[in-house]
């Protein structure tokens, strides 16, 4: 899951979203499992199940629009869609400017994928622009390189342009698994971020409290573990 790191004072404007039955769902459609857009074209993966059925048990219509990631909390703050909803982790640094819902995924780590076994992971590391695993790579002493999609870091490992790439374990399990050798997790897991939630405007606190009900539901019922173990195989983290 993403970290997106804030850097400019400008988001801090807001946008009040007045109540209605339709919801506009923004997310980034391009972080499989998570969302992804499938081949009708549309906004698929395990966000959009799960927005889905939150929006049935919160009574609203969802209508889901496609955003890039770098751009994706300001578009939310001025009122371009009314939630994010696309594997954003929970961050001191975000709710300053956007609030969160509790998280739907809980806590999980970020891995290195390399190469080799013999990867430099204190060389050149690939990570997605404006994410928390970007920061992290550019305080950790290693040469940071940035990309504005998740698809370009892992072309850098395979091109020779990066020793490893960094990004969410959830996100590099699959590419990892169907690279058939090609690809492999290298040094330890590093736990980031407070799970992944919702991130709504700081003024819209009736739609956070339907959505927060929703999952409150869903965790409840068992719904949501058997959702997370679809997409994320049964070895995902789940709710005790």
């Amino acid at each position: 899951m993403k970290k997106l790191i804030l850097t400019t004072a400008a988001l801090a404007l807001t946008a009040g979203m007045a109540m209605a039955d339709t919801v506009r769902m923004g997310t980034e459609g391009a972080y499989p499992p998570y969302n992804f857009i499938n081949d009708k074209g549309e906004v698929d993966g395990f966000e959009r199940e799960l927005g889905d059925e939150l929006c049935k048990r919160a009574g609203l219509t969802c209508e889901w629009v496609k955003n890039d990631w770098d751009s994706i909390i300001p578009n939310l703050v001025s009122g371009n869609y009314d939630t994010i909803i696309a594997g954003m982790s929970i961050t001191d640094e975000r709710d300053e400017v956007i609030d969160f819902t509790q998280n739907y995924i809980p806590p999980t780590a970020s891995s290195y994928v390399a190469a080799s076994d013999g990867a430099d992971l204190s060389g050149i590391v690939a990570a997605q622009t404006a994410t928390i695993q970007a920061g992290y790579i550019a305080e950790s002493g290693a040469t940071l390189v940035e990309f504005a999609t998740p698809e370009e870091t892992i072309a850098a490992v395979r091109n020779g342009e990066a020793d490893a790439v960094f990004a969410d374990r959830d996100y590099l399990v699959p590419i990892v698994e169907e690279s058939g050798g090609e690809l492999m997790f290298v040094g330890d897991d590093v736990p980031l971020g407070g799970g992944v939630g919702m991130g709504l405007r700081e003024s819209d606190g009736e739609l956070r409290g339907k959505f927060d009900a929703a999952i409150t539901s869903m965790k409840e019922d068992g719904t949501l573990n058997a959702m997370i173990k679809k997409w994320f195989g049964e070895d995902a983290a789940v709710y005790e």
